[in-house]
């Protein structure tokens, strides 16, 4: 019922977007049909008898309701077609993406994976994380460049895929890879982050002990943690489907998110609440499938309180990379904060790096570095203050799984870039759209991850004798429960940390939140992207940047751990003479 009315207030707000930001629909739609005709009263009133406008929001959006009973959506208001069948066709093509997407992640994952999952199944592991940095460079690659890239050098240039259109599972490869390689990322380091509990449980160590295969003991350990990243594997299919905006608008796929993306832009509603219906019904089967997935995973321990824990404190890392890469980034701060980032210098326009522009000049010759330099300072500290609200809302619903499960499903199923839309057309387009519609969806990966950490651990054998001894639930949330799901919670805030800053990013390459001349990271990226072939540095220098963010993220990650606190030691008794089994214990 919660997730009913959850869906039913996000539709029915969209279907008032028009009234509640006081414009006027007839007009939007004029817009978009013709935007050289004359918005005179005569046409916008024909306008609305044509749409029935003048009967009030709430007079349509019950017509809206009572049609969907017999499968009808309406029509369009721009072009008049039926909904139903262009809403279905979108959703088919974003579900063939999403699953040659998923493989590709697949994949990916196990990459990132592989060198643990050998050291594991070799009993050379030692509790630490293997898994290095290098992944971290492919969750911080922007969808949208990694897309350009291959649309540009493999479709154009090499030729060897198509690059354009929607006819065959052809076209389906390069874009499958520019989404699924970064998920792929995330997922395998989600993953690597829990397989070191996995191998250093009772059941592995007796498996080893017996001779089994390490090949055996290593895919029963991948399976005994994918219950813990089942959730956040359907969020991950919601946002492969719905969240591929800037990607297929690249590539000029018709997906469900591109679709829901232009219906937004003309103010289209019938189109714009059957994609988000159908986006929101997406999540709730991806988040049923997954619980029911990792119920059947687990098995009857889950419910009889038997269950090991996975959680092993990590030992601290002294490792000089999270310095070398926080080095370096301060570095290339440091550089360009003394440049201006907004003089203009014609005759030096699209130079290649040298000793007076280390990372080149753009399009109007101005300097990359100071602009990258000026863009990093408002990128990171923003992306820092939403990562730490992100952290905090998603620990503190995810401990109450039944009132966040549906709402971070319901949340998910938003695109963030539909999300901007509507901040932008409630509260105006300005630096704070991106941030507020960023903000509003990243905390749920994370309540995800806590909701699905904390219901393993309630059911681990520690937990259960704690409790069978009289522990309180305060007792048994502050020493047993938040020390086992808090360090992994926290490695994956700040693996995400490069996602938040991306999306970010995202946004503004789409044209939402800051405008020109500002030196923001995603800004930069959508002016200079025209110019990739000919300055392919005014490119990659902020796309370095933000992989750089990546590493650094991931180095820091792995020493994330909740310092253990000291108990009193109790006073040894006196020794006494050794009885007669101690003594013949000491001879032995």
């Amino acid at each position: 019922m919660w997730r009913a009315a959850l869906a039913a207030a996000l539709v029915c707000g969209i279907g008032l977007l028009p009234w509640l930001t006081r414009t006027d629909p007839a007009l939007t739609v004029l817009k978009a049909r013709s935007a050289d005709r004359d918005p005179t009263p005569e046409v916008l009133a024909g306008i609305r008898t044509q749409l029935d406008l003048d009967q009030g929001p709430l007079s349509l959006l019950g017509q809206w309701l009572g049609g969907l009973w017999r499968g009808d959506a309406g029509r369009s208001w721009l072009s008049g077609d039926e909904v139903t069948p262009a809403v279905l066709q979108a959703l088919g093509v974003s579900l063939l993406l999403m699953a040659v997407a998923l493989a590709v992640a697949s994949l990916t994952a196990a990459l990132v994976c592989a060198r643990t999952l050998w050291l594991g199944s070799h009993r050379r592991l030692d509790g630490r994380r293997a898994g290095g940095s290098g992944s971290a460079v492919l969750a911080a690659l922007p969808e949208f460049l990694t897309a350009s890239v291959l649309a540009t050098v493999v479709g154009v240039q090499l030729g060897w895929l198509p690059a354009l259109g929607w006819y065959g599972p052809q076209w389906t490869v390069l874009p499958a890879l520019a989404l699924g390689l970064p998920a792929g990322a995330v997922i395998g380091r989600l993953l690597d982050d829990l397989l070191p509990g996995a191998f250093a449980e009772p059941w592995a160590l007796a498996a080893a002990a017996r001779g089994l295969p390490g090949r055996s003991i290593a895919r029963q350990a991948v399976r005994r943690c994918l219950p813990g990243l089942l959730p956040n594997l359907g969020l991950f299919v919601v946002g492969l489907t719905g969240g591929a905006v800037a990607v297929e608008q690249i590539f000029d796929i018709p997906g469900l998110g591109r679709t829901t993306l232009q219906a937004a832009l003309a103010q289209d509603l019938p189109v714009l609440q059957a994609g988000t219906l159908a986006l929101v019904l997406l999540a709730a089967g991806a988040a049923g499938l997954a619980g029911l997935a990792a119920r059947l995973l687990v098995g009857p321990a889950l419910r009889d309180g038997a269950l090991p824990s996975l959680h092993r404190p990590s030992p601290p890392v002294h490792g000089i990379l999270p310095f070398a890469y926080g080095g370096l980034l301060t570095v290339v701060v440091a550089l360009g904060l003394p440049r201006d980032p907004l003089a203009l210098d014609t005759g030096e326009r699209l130079r290649p790096p040298s000793w007076s522009h280390p990372f080149g000049t753009d399009a109007l010759g101005r300097d990359v570095l100071a602009r990258v330099a000026h863009g990093a300072v408002d990128t990171l500290l923003l992306a820092l203050a939403i990562g730490a609200a992100s952290l905090f809302t998603g620990v503190l619903l995810g401990l109450v799984p039944r009132l966040s499960g549906p709402l971070v499903d319901t949340v998910n199923a938003i695109p963030p870039v539909l999300l901007a839309l509507l901040v932008t057309a409630v509260a105006g387009s300005g630096p704070a759209t991106p941030a507020l519609a960023v903000t509003a969806v990243a905390w749920a990966p994370l309540a995800a991850h806590t909701s699905a950490l904390l219901r393993q651990e309630r059911a681990a054998l520690h937990v259960t004798a704690t409790r069978g001894l009289g522990a309180g639930r305060w007792y048994l949330l502050r020493n047993e429960l938040l020390p086992a799901a808090l360090p992994s919670v926290t490695r994956h805030a700040l693996l995400r940390l490069p996602g938040v800053a991306l999306a970010l990013a995202s946004l503004a390459f789409l044209g939402l939140g800051a405008q020109p001349p500002s030196p923001e990271w995603g800004l930069l990226l959508a002016e200079n992207q025209p110019y990739a072939e000919r300055a392919p540095w005014a490119v990659l220098a902020p796309a370095a940047v933000l992989a750089l963010l990546g590493a650094l993220a991931v180095s820091a990650a792995g020493g994330a751990r909740i310092p253990r606190r000291r108990r009193p030691r109790t006073p040894e008794p006196p020794l006494e003479e050794p009885s007669l089994a101690r003594e013949l214990a000491v001879t032995r």
